[in-house]
C-alpha cells in the first residue's frame, strides 16, 4: 500500500512511534526513524535509517528532515509522534506544574509539529505531489486527562493544529490525520494501574498503527484506535455539563498515584 513512500516518524525508539514505523515498513515504505537518541537498532530491523532529533528544537527538526530527504528521497508522510506528559502540582492544582514542565509540553507536543510543518508543507506544495502530515495527539486532545492540565491543554492544541493543516492544505493535495488513542502500552503508561485496568482497553502500539492504516484507506481525519473515544467526544459536545460532572465524579474515585502521567 505504501510502496515507494518515504515515511518519517519521530519518537520512534519504542511505543506508538515504533509500532507505526513497523506498519509502514511492512507495507512497503522506507522509514526514517528518529528519537532523542538515534534508534539505530530499530531502524536496521525495518530496513530504514535512524536519526537523532529533538523536536523541541526547530534546527534539529529541520536537520532531520533535510538529512532524511537527502538520504532517502523526499519525505511523503510525516508522523509527528514524539510527546511528553507531566503531572499537575504537588497538591493537585491544575496550574501547579512548574514553568519548565509547561514549556517543555508546549515545545514537544505542539511546536515540534509546527516546526515540521513549516519545513515540509512548502516543499510538498512546490513538488506538486502532495503529502500527509500525521499528529499523534491523544484522547486527551478531545476529552481531558485527569491529573495533567499541561498534557490536556497541549494535546488539545495538537488536535487544532492537525485540523488547521487538513483545512488549509487539502487544496494542495496535503492530507492530515490526528491520532487520539486512550491507553497504549508504552514507557509512558508502563506499570500504571489506571491504564492497565482501563475498561476501554489497554492496547498495543500495533493496534494504533493498524487504526492509522485504516484511517488513511478510508480518508478519515481522526484515528480512533479506541472507538469509544468518539462516543465520549460526541457526548461531551452534546451535553458539556454532563461531561464535566461525570469527569468530576471520576476524579473523586482516582488515586493520583494510579494515573499514567
Amino acid at each position: 500500500m505504501f510502496s515507494n513512500k518515504i515515511v518519517a516518524v519521530t519518537g520512534a525508539a519504542g511505543g506508538i512511534g515504533l509500532g507505526i514505523a513497523k506498519m509502514f515498513a511492512e507495507n512497503g515504505a522506507t522509514v526514517a526513524l528518529s528519537d532523542l537518541k538515534a534508534p539505530s537498532e530499530q531502524a536496521a530491523k525495518l530496513g530504514g535509517k535512524a536519526y537523532s532529533c529533538d523536536v523541541s528544537n526547530e534546527d534539529s527538526v529541520k536537520a532531520y528532515i533535510e538529512q532524511a530527504n537527502a538520504d532517502l528521497g523526499q519525505i511523503d508522510i510525516y508522523i509527528s509522534n514524539a510527546g511528553v506528559g507531566f503531572g499537575d502540582g504537588p497538591n493537585g492544582e491544575v496550574a501547579g506544574g512548574d514553568n519548565q514542565s509547561w514549556e517543555t509540553s508546549w515545545q514537544v507536543n505542539v511546536m515540534g509539529s509546527v516546526y515540521a510543518a513549516r519545513a515540509l508543507v512548502p516543499q510538498w506544495i512546490e513538488r506538486g505531489q502532495g503529502g500527509r502530515f500525521v499528529i499523534t495527539a491523544s484522547a486527551a486532545g478531545l476529552l481531558s486527562q485527569i491529573g495533567s492540565a499541561s498534557y490536556t491543554v497541549t494535546k488539545h492544541a495538537a488536535v487544532g493544529l492537525a485540523e488547521s493543516i487538513a483545512i488549509a492544505h487539502r487544496k494542495d493535495g496535503i492530507f492530515a490525520n490526528c491520532i487520539c488513542p486512550q491507553y497504549v502500552r508504552s514507557n509512558m503508561t508502563k506499570g500504571q494501574k489506571f491504564a492497565e485496568e482501563s475498561k476501554d482497553g489497554y492496547l498495543e502500539p500495533s493496534d494504533v498503527a493498524n487504526a492509522l492504516k485504516a484511517a488513511i484507506e478510508n480518508d478519515d481525519f481522526l484515528v480512533l484506535s479506541h472507538p469509544v473515544v468518539g462516543d465520549y467526544f460526541k457526548g461531551k459536545a452534546m451535553d458539556y455539563n454532563r461531561y464535566i460532572h461525570g469527569m468530576v465524579k471520576l476524579k473523586s474515585k482516582i488515586n493520583p498515584q494510579d494515573l499514567p502521567l
